[in-house]
């Protein structure tokens, strides 16, 4: 019985200190000329950018965290990361329909609205990842922003 308490609580602590050490992660800047990962607040037209955020007349919520990135704009890998594979945002095609699956730091997670140099490899923290593509294309007076979306759909917002 002793033994069956003492691994319980050897577990415990195991999981525990996975999620203390999964909270402390955070993104370095994802985008030149935004270097505090400032987030997207709300625009009239189109809603607000963060997590949880109603879409589509209140039919759907928001699964992504937002954070603001001009046209154009280079994007950089958050921390060490792994490239694993295109990642497009919509059914249909648009000028916008592109991103990436990545890894690194123990999380998966999506970037939406950026245009890779490649999808695949790995990078360094702080290397380009590639552009951010023209937003204002598809949605005019939209905040442009790079969209991160956790792989599970939880909230990003603690890693910023």
């Amino acid at each position: 019985m002793r033994l069956y308490i003492l691994f319980s609580f050897l577990l415990l602590a195991v999981i525990c200190s996975c999620r203390v050490e999964d909270s402390q992660v955070k993104f370095g800047p994802l985008c030149s000329g935004n270097t505090s990962n400032r987030k997207r607040g709300c625009d009239t037209k189109y809603g607000c950018g963060n997590f949880g955020a109603s879409r589509g007349g209140g039919k759907r919520k928001h699964e992504g965290l937002d954070i603001v990135c001009a046209d154009g704009a280079t994007v950089y890998a958050p921390f060490d990361v792994k490239l694993n594979g295109k990642a497009a945002p919509y059914k249909k095609n648009n000028a916008i329909n592109d991103g990436i699956n990545l890894s690194g730091e123990g999380l998966c997670f999506k970037l939406f609205y950026v245009k890779p140099d490649s999808y695949s490899g790995t990078l360094t923290k702080g290397q380009k990842i590639g552009t951010l593509l023209p937003m204002q294309n598809v949605y005019p007076g939209i905040t442009s922003h790079v969209h991160v979306q956790m792989c599970d759909k939880s909230d990003p917002t603690k890693y910023f």
